[in-house]
């Protein structure tokens, strides 16, 4: 194994994050998870497929552990009775790179068709998407090169979505005053729930 490579790839991915475009549509994202979750009650509700999928699922169970109502809804599962999920006062949180994955762009359609007014957050790599022209709040990755060397496998890009969903994590966290004390509520086991009671004391 070339060490020198090994390098360039976590140069490039590092480079990636540095280039995440960083605007207004942070707050503007974090003002609607306040708004549509903490003050209406409602959830935040996420979305992709395939690897995009995993890391939206990722950043749902992060959010849950500090303090905001989230769950992973898959786009087919969706389609087939799941989509039974949503509630008036939800809010979607859509991720997908090229912006035109079929399923997602299905969802939103379906999503709306229940309830006309549902806000959405999407994260994609491509500004002129069908999906970034549907969003409320549009939060765009830099469109990264894949390291893979065919260019093809989710894998910087997917770094890149994951730094993305824990900057919403923290800045929710931060403007709702989460506590290790709430924190501790929520994780009851393993050694971060050990050290979430001892900081609570």
């Amino acid at each position: 194994m070339d060490l020198e490579e090994i390098q360039s790839i976590i140069n490039r991915e590092a480079n990636a994050i540095l280039n995440i475009p960083v605007t207004e549509q942070y707050n503007k994202a974090v003002d609607l998870i306040i708004e549509q979750v903490h003050t209406k009650k409602g959830k935040l509700v996420i979305s992709g497929m395939g690897k995009a999928g995993q890391i939206g699922q990722n950043i749902a169970t992060t959010f849950c552990s500090t303090g905001t109502p989230a769950i992973f809804l898959h786009p087919s599962e969706a389609q087939h009775g799941d989509l039974g999920i949503l509630q008036d006062n939800d809010l979607l949180l859509l991720i997908t790179n090229s912006g035109k994955t079929r399923e997602i762009i299905e969802l939103i359609d379906l999503a709306r068709g229940m309830y006309a007014d549902i806000p959405i957050i999407v994260i994609t790599g491509n500004k002129d998407s069908v999906l970034a022209k549907e969003a409320n709040v549009l939060l765009l990755t830099g469109s990264p090169a894949e390291v893979c060397p065919l260019e093809l496998t989710p894998t910087t890009s997917t770094t890149v979505m994951t730094v993305m969903g824990d900057i919403l994590v923290v800045e929710t966290m931060k403007r709702i005053g989460f506590t290790a004390n709430e924190y501790a509520k929520r994780h009851h086991g393993g050694y971060l729930g050990d050290v979430s009671r001892e900081k609570s004391k």
